[in-house]
């Protein structure tokens, strides 16, 4: 591991301390407690915290101060007042959270960060109860900020916004998966809606609550809309590449599944038999051996290498947009998330 990466990790790490720290704080479990429990249940789990991250990366890096070294509580503004950046952190964190659940009944996948999904560690009534409260609770931490009144009504109208995007990705990742034709522009629109989003709402909100221009919120939203994609094509490369212990779930499952991903795009359109590759819909029944081969022939047509190409791109792309944040660590710390996010193997 390079000097550069393992500060990369340390800086995601040392962020993703303190948001775990102030989760029990701002989400205690209280009555009923079964929801709340249900509702911290994968925010226990554990997960990278790389959404709060970026957030707070960018405020450190627009207001110019040395990394971890201002209160997040209380947080200086481009305008000389205070924001409470931790809760608005905690908002991105916790939508998150509940597109998880929620995408994990939609599936019925069994495993989420290596523990039983929520609809399955309790039911499925407590489960969309659980991703509903968290929902709910991010907007609540969103108008807890303190920002100028203002920035908070915009803050908040670029989350609910940024909801309603998801669940229109979403909508069209179910529906790619009874078409037997979808394009990459098709993918890539679909993979911006239902994860890039978040990342351009944790990337520009901190901006404007603090006072920054609509030049630089907007220069912040694209660039997390870059790297989400970015992201969310390396997902689906680690679907297929990382081990399932290590993955926390099935390696494969959105082979076997049927879902489209660049990857499987790519194939088709060098002629690959995609739905033939694997002889099970089960998740549960496939075996190690069927996803090696399916893997392997992917990587034959070059479709594992076109994929991993477009998210370099991507990442090359977004991280030019963080040229209106002062030359600062932090700002290097964004980049090196960036590239983190297509070098990670897990």
């Amino acid at each position: 591991m390079s000097e550069r990466h393992q500060q990369v990790e340390d800086a995601i790490v040392a962020r993703r301390d303190r948001v775990n720290d102030a989760l029990p704080e701002d989400l205690p479990v209280k009555k009923p407690a079964h929801l709340y429990e249900a509702s911290r249940y994968l925010l226990d789990a554990g997960g990278k915290r790389l959404r709060p991250t970026v957030l707070l990366l960018v405020a450190e890096s627009l207001l110019d101060v040395d990394p971890l070294t201002a209160d997040y509580r209380d947080f200086p503004t481009l305008e000389g007042g205070q924001a409470d950046m931790m809760s608005a952190a905690l908002a991105i964190e916790v939508i998150q959270t509940f597109t998880l659940i929620h995408d994990d009944i939609m599936d019925d996948d069994a495993l989420r960060r290596g523990v039983p999904a929520v609809h399955k560690e309790y039911d499925l009534s407590t489960a969309i109860l659980a991703g509903d409260t968290l929902y709910s609770k991010a907007f609540e931490f969103l108008l807890d900020t303190g920002a100028a009144p203002e920035r908070t009504v915009e803050a908040n109208k670029r989350l609910a916004t940024t909801c309603t995007r998801i669940c229109e990705g979403q909508s069209l990742d179910i529906e790619f998966e009874q078409r037997d034709v979808v394009t990459p522009e098709e993918y890539l629109e679909m993979v911006e809606l239902k994860t890039a989003v978040l990342y351009g709402a944790a990337a520009s909100i901190p901006a404007t609550l603090l006072g920054a221009d609509e030049e630089t919120v907007d220069a912040l939203y694209n660039y997390g809309l870059d790297v989400g994609r970015a992201f969310q094509i390396q997902d689906d490369l680690l679907d297929l590449t990382t081990p399932s212990e290590k993955l926390g779930k099935q390696r494969g499952s959105d082979l076997v599944e049927n879902k489209q991903t660049l990857v499987t795009l790519h194939a088709r359109q060098q002629g690959v038999d995609v739905g033939g590759l694997i002889d099970t819909d089960s998740v549960e029944a496939v075996s190690e051996a069927e996803i090696d081969a399916a893997v392997e022939r992917l990587r034959e047509v070059g479709s594992i290498e076109y994929a991993r190409q477009t998210g370099q791109d991507l990442i090359a792309s977004g991280k030019q947009n963080l040229e209106v944040l002062p030359d600062n660590e932090t700002r290097s710390l964004l980049e090196g998330i960036a590239n983190y996010l297509v070098e990670r193997d897990y």
